[in-house]
């Protein structure tokens, strides 16, 4: 049985990877509105210790809607079977703020700010908006890290012997491992970032209407069967990373590559391939996928699944999570397929901004203090409960975590059809632990529970997409002008001939102009 979380206010989450196609043939980004403010001013200036108390101004930026903000209903209140109760009741920057006054003796004055998309906040800050932590993509944290704009967290952050370091003692052995093992310019990401949120990428669809073998892979999105029933998202990065999956399906389904004791590393360098060879194939598929798709879409696929609109959605687990469960509200059934290629891992993680925090210590053990309180994990609980996202929290020796999880997806004691559905990957780093095997509904495994935490097998086919080098971005963002803009496979024969007359009319005519002018000068 499936608790329902409160989705009424879950987010609207635009992992929208471009800006529009007119900005990207200008090579720039578009100037972008001012962030929501939730706070006061985002960009104003610390005014540092009061003349009667010392007090400090911590500037945070992140996603619309993507943390708890508080005032749930009392029947709301989550009673865990570890006696834990999660209740928010205050923001969980209002709480942030009395507990670092509680802990630190000191004030602190959360300046919340919010972005759209990570071209909105790379934008806001080349246009001069001052931030000390933010929380961006993957990408993003690798593009930020290439340009040298990050402060390293330091390494009292990193010490496991501090209680309120609930961070590092309570991150997920598995994200650890993966913000330990990926490099930008010879660091790795765990010196400049903390993770928040993760997820996958996969396949949202009706199982009245599609199969889950013929949702299971890539190419659904170019089946005919499914002309016009199906959406994808309206963005270069999440479409690349499907057309590649589907050009290399073959290569990737082949138990011998599978076998490999490099094959992560090597899944990853398939699906980051960015060459002239595979971009041009990828813009073919892509066209070719226009065709057959309902539309490109943003934030609407949700919305189009649960009216029936479409069968099929290319969706974040995240938000495929949020579609079940309204559907399920309406009486509709939806189901979450992983594709059998691969899929895209996402993180969203925690980074300070080395012109933000300026060389201020008390500003940086603030930013590094509010990463670690909404990584305790009852907090972790609040926010995952208020937007739906998985937390990168597994909480160490703490269980509320996992005790939210069953709270959440246990199967009830009466329930026949049940499976055991090992999680000991994420919680402790060993999947065969008899402490973090859910007994859970069998149909679980293809609806939330396996979206929100993907089984062992799903994430050993995962690979991240990496920050793109300038002119591979250049390179794919034409790509994806292209693509968006015409496609040059419904231009008719026809029309190349006229096209070519008028060419060739306009080359004579300049020709003779010039012929013209010479004769006439040379008289």
């Amino acid at each position: 049985m499936i608790r329902h979380r409160c989705f009424g206010r879950s987010i609207s989450r635009k992992l929208a990877a471009a800006v529009m196609a007119v900005s990207l043939l200008a090579g720039q980004m578009l100037p972008v509105m001012a962030a929501e403010d939730i706070g006061d001013a985002a960009s104003v200036k610390s005014d540092g210790a009061s003349a009667t108390e010392k007090e400090v101004t911590l500037r945070v930026c992140s996603w619309e809607e993507y943390i708890d903000e508080g005032g749930w209903d009392e029947d709301e209140a989550l009673e865990l079977d570890n006696g834990t109760t999660i209740f928010g009741e205050n923001s969980m920057v209002e709480d942030f703020e009395n507990w670092y006054y509680e802990n630190y003796g000191v004030k602190v004055n959360v300046q919340y700010s919010c972005f759209g998309t990570n071209e909105d906040l790379y934008n806001m800050l080349t246009l001069g908006d001052v931030y000390d932590l933010v929380c961006p993509s993957e990408y993003m944290i690798m593009k930020l890290m290439s340009e040298n704009k990050l402060e390293p967290l330091s390494d009292d952050f990193f010490d496991e012997n501090n209680d309120k370091n609930y961070y590092i003692n309570g991150v997920s052995p598995y994200i650890r491992d993966t913000f330990e093992t990926h490099e930008i310019n010879g660091e790795t990401w765990s010196k400049y970032a903390a993770g928040f949120m993760f997820g996958i990428t996969g396949i949202l669809y009706n199982p009245e209407k599609m199969t889950a073998d013929e949702a299971g892979t890539w190419t659904v999105l170019n089946n005919p069967k499914f002309a016009k029933q199906i959406t994808i998202k309206d963005n270069v990065r999440d479409s690349y990373f499907a057309a590649v999956g589907a050009l290399q399906r073959d290569k990737l389904m082949d138990t011998e590559f599978r076998a490999q004791d490099d094959y992560s590393e090597q899944l990853k360098d398939i699906m980051n391939d960015v060459s002239p060879e595979t971009i041009a194939k990828s813009q073919d598929l892509l066209q070719d996928i226009k065709d057959n798709v309902y539309s490109f879409e943003t934030d609407s696929g949700k919305a189009d699944m649960i009216t029936g609109k479409v069968v099929a959605n290319y969706q974040w687990s995240g938000d495929a999570v949020y579609a079940m469960d309204q559907a399920e509200e309406d009486g509709v059934k939806l189901d979450f397929a992983v594709p059998e290629e691969c899929t895209n891992l996402y993180f969203d993680g925690w980074v300070m901004l080395k012109n933000g925090i300026d060389g201020d210590a008390d500003r940086k053990q603030a930013a590094e203090a509010f990463i670690n309180f909404v990584s305790r994990p009852d907090n972790a609980v609040r926010n995952m409960y208020y937007i739906g996202y998985t937390s990168v929290i597994a909480g160490g020796d703490d269980d509320t975590v996992y005790s939210y999880l069953d709270y959440t997806y246990g199967a009830e004691d009466d329930e026949e059809d049940v499976v055991d559905y090992p999680l000991g990957y994420f919680f402790t780093g060993d999947n065969s632990d008899p402490d973090y095997v859910l007994r859970a509904s069998a149909e679980q495994v293809n609806r939330q529970l396996g979206a929100q935490y993907p089984s062992q097998d799903a994430i050993e086919r995962s690979a991240v997409m990496e920050y793109f080098d300038e002119d591979a971005t250049k390179d794919i963002n034409q790509m994806w002008i292209n693509i968006r803009c015409y496609n040059i496979k419904d231009v008719p024969t026809w029309a190349w001939f006229i096209v070519a007359a008028v060419i060739g009319a306009l080359a004579g005519v300049i020709v003779y102009h010039k012929r013209s002018k010479k004769f006439y000068l040379g008289k």
